[in-house]
């Protein structure tokens, strides 16, 4: 129930996001018209029509993507036509004939009385399949939840939810300019004059949405931001974890539940299956992690020298492998990245996310820390506070009756990409360039899943990025169609990283990277050299630049000198 107002209370919000803008005139071009005949059936179809096209754009496929830009298409040939309708009265006449006949009219000449329910739903409708709210954290927390959790009613339901606090707000704007519009007829004979306004905003709103400005130049804007006021209204559903207390040397630990079950893995690597009754009398540590994932990276050394401190010792380790990406659901690439890493504790594969389900688990990385009984005692989130950690592991192990621990903190000696972040508080976020996730970008509209030749700005400002050359822009990633495309992302951090692929013919793709239009010379990565050659050779996080001195911002640029690459995400530390 919580969850539900939290998604009311986000669409009520939507109305004062620049996002809304371009389907006001959509909304206020019947606001002359009785609200239970017209208003409220054009609200109930966007609402509806949302609801559903956000359902199946999360969890539905390419398939979905393509049929709604195919009906995005057509409802903007629709309300143009509303436009004109408004603007001329002639225009009105001949064209509501058809329409009539077919009882999907679009506007009926200033005067009649003989307004439709149907057509004013069928104005919803089109809305609703143009409308592309600006994604803040309350939508964002639901489509991710979409995505994660597949299509469900409830799924449905909470999106429908968000719709119905949109179709609220907007029901009263539409009310009181209704009134407005009754009172300039009567005061002012103004009533011809407003409609057609009216009528030069619908084809404005429709020029803005052909053009992308409202998934592109809008969402950017801050006009009246609800960022922070939605974070708020999450954290008071869902408190952000607090951070973990410092324990005290003898301090008893809090159970905080029972140990999930573990039959949920698709596939065990490094082990035959484990259960998790069989695993009573033993201490357990669970690691949440994926390979591509920075931060889990940089916690591996930690977890691997846990293990073989304590293996004779009553430690069992298990690695849960819960993917970002598709890619990494594959057993072969997981099976290589344990290798290449040196993971040599059992790993199990969670692709359905049945056991991420089970711990009701939200990040990567996250440490559970079990004991015999198979009590969670407790779980930290995230980096770092290893030495708290191992504290944790030696107070359980000697509540088991082990003794004779070996002593001291491991100092794992990490290198390359495994090597701590800067803690540099300003450093660039995490940058998703599939257009699902995709924020930051300034190279125009994204062509969803369509080739398209991209031209880079003429400048970035800070966290800014681009795409030049022929691309292919997926939900998850952007696939280059030709050699010699670029991305150029002006970053802050010490180490930048990116997540790459070659081809589905699995060719390697070549790539030379620049630093303010230089070589990286002793700021490159542990995957380029110092002239920033490299190769992409498999699907996995790349360290490209790590700067030798300080993470001052800078201007990155790669360049992939052979088709194919697949870019799914940039992390920096």
């Amino acid at each position: 129930m919580l969850v539900l107002i939290l998604a009311y209370l986000g669409g009520v919000l939507t109305i004062l996001s620049p996002c809304i803008l371009p389907v006001l005139p959509f909304v206020f071009a019947r606001s002359d018209r009785p609200f239970m005949r017209n208003g409220l059936p054009m609200l109930l179809g966007m609402a509806i029509t949302f609801a559903l096209v956000a359902t199946l754009a999360a969890v539905g496929g390419s398939w979905a993507i393509h049929a709604n830009q195919y009906g995005r298409i057509i409802a903007m040939v629709v309300l143009a036509v509303l436009g004109l309708t408004l603007l001329s009265a002639h225009f009105a006449e001949w064209v509501s004939r058809p329409f009539v006949a077919l009882g999907n009219t679009l506007t009926q000449r200033s005067g009649a009385d003989n307004d439709s329910v149907f057509s004013a739903a069928a104005l919803g409708v089109a809305t609703g399949l143009l409308w592309a709210p600006c994604a803040g954290p309350i939508l964002g927390l639901l489509l991710t939840g979409a995505a994660l959790n597949g299509a469900s009613v409830q799924t449905t339901l909470l999106l429908l939810t968000y719709s119905a606090g949109a179709a609220t707000s907007l029901a009263l704007a539409l009310v009181i300019g209704g009134k407005v519009f009754a009172l300039m007829k009567r005061s002012l004979g103004a009533g011809e004059w407003v409609r057609r306004a009216l009528g030069v905003l619908v084809l404005v709103g429709v020029a803005a949405i052909a053009m992308g400005l409202d998934t592109g130049l809008l969402t950017r804007l801050s006009l009246a931001s609800t960022g922070g006021i939605e974070q708020q209204l999450v954290n008071a559903v869902r408190p952000a974890p607090a951070p973990q207390a410092v324990l005290k040397a003898g301090e008893p630990l809090p159970v905080e539940g029972n140990m999930p079950s573990l039959a949920g893995a698709t596939q065990w690597l490094n082990s035959a299956p484990l259960s998790t009754p069989a695993l009573r009398g033993k201490v357990v540590l669970v690691d949440f992690w994926t390979y591509s994932c920075i931060n889990c990276i940089r916690a591996l050394p930690y977890v691997r020298a846990w293990a073989d401190k304590y293996k004779d010792h009553g430690l069992v380790v298990i690695g849960v492998h819960a993917p970002e990406f598709a890619f990494e659901k594959s057993p072969d690439n997981v099976a290589k990245a344990i290798a290449d890493l040196g993971v040599n504790y059992p790993v199990a594969l969670d692709n359905d996310y049945a056991i991420w389900k089970g711990f009701n688990n939200e990040y990567w990385p996250t440490h559970y820390f079990i004991d015999t009984k198979g009590q969670i005692r407790h779980h930290h989130f995230g980096e770092g506070e290893y030495e708290q950690g191992e504290d944790v592991i030696r107070q359980l192990l000697t509540e088991a009756g082990q003794a004779n621990l070996p002593t001291g903190y491991v100092q794992p000696g990490a290198k390359g990409a495994e090597v701590a972040g800067s803690g540099d508080p300003d450093r660039s976020p995490e940058t998703y360039v599939g257009y699902q996730r995709a924020a930051h970008f300034a190279g125009g509209k994204m062509a969803n899943d369509d080739a398209w030749n991209y031209h880079l700005p003429d400048s970035l400002t800070s966290n800014q990025w681009g795409l030049d050359g022929r691309w292919i822009v997926h939900p998850d990633n952007a696939q280059l169609e030709q050699a010699g495309g670029r991305i150029v992302y002006r970053f802050r951090g010490r180490d930048l990283h990116l997540v790459l692929g070659p081809g589905s013919d699995g060719k390697p793709v070549r790539f030379r990277v620049r630093l303010d239009g230089k070589a990286p010379g002793i700021d490159h990565g542990m995957d380029t050299d110092a002239d920033g050659n490299g190769t992409v050779t498999g699907q996995r996080l790349y360290q490209l630049i790590r700067q030798a001195q300080g993470s001052g911002e800078r201007l990155f640029d790669i360049e992939f000198l052979d088709p194919g690459v697949q870019a799914f995400a940039f992390t920096f530390g």
